[in-house]
């Protein structure tokens, strides 16, 4: 049986398909730590800051034509889902009044395109998303998977509030508010218990035989989205919770570098729903010295390749990337970069399959729009859009194991490489 996994801060259901996004909002690195330096990665693209709040106040009706020119201009298919433009236009123009107004417009007008991943944000909503990329989120600090209909806590941030009450990994939750959530799934939970900073939810839990409550305050939680450490002396393992955070390459860099001397290193993208695309553009250098990363189809058939830069490369030791349903996005464009090329096998289930790419729009009245602006491919030109990437060894994760504390997936990947640094010596 497989399960899914959430990570649970603000606004999880709204984060998560955020997260999905590989946006095209690029910065320009040049990180050192220790002896492993980045250059500077080139971009071929706009590229937008990700954390400009447009401050500029403007009428509800501004905002609306604003927001219908960008969609018209920058959408990645030139139709527009085969449709006239010009009839958002002409039918709410002369009828918004209010800034809700404006808002309800503007999301039919996104809902026309039926692209999920094409969304308008209020202020609220455009200033959490910032937060996200800082990596600075707000709620509670656990993690949950849906498991036989039940709502397991798996792991607890340490010291986040929910660590503070005294919430455990293997935590069953029954209900949230009040409201009985056996049978829901993550998302609808994650529903029930998003909400504003410095509010309080109510969780009714069962930890073996024994029901309890816990009132929990949500706080700002500062994330770290790199997890390492040595399974052996010679195979290390990175866990890449999320690209979504600005500090993410840093974090890994680090990482990298504590795990420099190992012989074979294990990837682990489980339930990585992706993140920014130049988190997954410069990841997947530090393990190529050549090849493609992926290639970018933007509007009207342009293609954008991106490619390794061979000083970029500094690690070439055997690697296994570790994938299920939930690794998408970012996740996808490093696990297909490094199988294409050669440079890893993948383990695991297939991935989500999500091939389109995201920009940022910071629009008037500090409200935003992420807007789907092209599709990629992998190396080898293979559209993943609604299909995923099946992985070169399928292990799958039962619900046996996770109550037994098992991971097949894993062991999988450290006996393959324990076999690869064998063979190599």
């Amino acid at each position: 049986m497989k399960f899914k996994q959430i990570n649970f801060f603000l606004n999880i259901d709204k984060l998560k398909k955020f997260i999905l996004i590989v946006t095209s909002v690029l910065v320009l690195f040049s990180i050192t730590y220790n002896n492993f330096k980045i250059k500077e990665i080139k971009r071929i693209n706009n590229i937008s800051e990700v954390n400009i709040i447009n401050d500029k106040k403007v009428s509800p009706k501004e905002l609306f034509e604003y927001s219908w020119q960008i969609i018209k201009t920058n959408y990645y298919k030139n139709n527009l889902n085969k449709q006239n433009w010009n009839r958002w236009k002409k039918r709410y123009i002369h009828e918004i009044k209010t800034e809700e107004d404006a808002y309800i417009a503007i999301n039919t007008m996104l809902a026309s395109l039926d692209d999920s991943y094409s969304k308008f944000m209020s202020k609220e909503e455009f200033l959490a998303q910032n937060s996200a990329i800082n990596s600075k989120l707000y709620g509670i600090g656990i993690n949950i998977a849906s498991i036989a209909g039940k709502i397991y806590i798996i792991n607890v941030l340490e010291n986040a509030p929910a660590y503070q009450a005294g919430v455990k990994a293997g935590d069953i939750i029954l209900k949230v508010n009040g409201e009985d959530v056996n049978g829901q799934t993550i998302y609808h939970v994650a529903q029930l218990i998003r909400g504003n900073i410095n509010e309080s939810i109510n969780l009714e839990l069962l930890r073996g035989n024994e029901k309890f409550d816990k009132t929990i305050k949500r706080e700002e939680i500062k994330i770290k989205t790199i997890d390492y450490k040595k399974l052996t002396n010679d195979i290390g393992y990175i866990k890449i919770s999320s690209f979504i955070g600005a500090d993410t390459p840093k974090e890994f860099i680090i990482a990298l570098n504590r795990l420099k001397d190992s012989k074979g290193l294990i990837l682990d993208l489980r339930g990585n729903s992706g993140g920014l695309f130049q988190n997954a553009i410069m990841i997947s250098n530090l393990f190529m010295n050549k090849g493609v990363i992926v290639n970018v189809i933007a509007r009207q058939g342009k293609k954008n390749v991106y490619s390794a830069q061979n000083e970029g490369c500094i690690y070439d030791n055997p690697l296994v990337v570790l994938i299920d349903n939930n690794s998408a996005s970012a996740s996808e464009i490093l696990s297909s970069a490094l199988r294409d090329n050669s440079r890893a096998v993948l383990v695991g289930t297939r991935t989500y399959g999500k091939g389109l790419v995201q920009k940022i729009f910071s629009l008037p009245n500090q409200s935003g729009m992420n807007l789907t602006i092209a599709r990629y491919l992998t190396p080898k030109g293979v559209d993943i859009n609604k299909k995923g990437i099946e992985p070169d060894f399928t292990v799958n994760f039962s619900h046996n194991d996770f109550i037994n504390n098992i991971d097949p997936q894993l062991i999988y990947a450290q006996r393959y490489l324990e076999k690869q640094t064998a063979n190599s010596l």
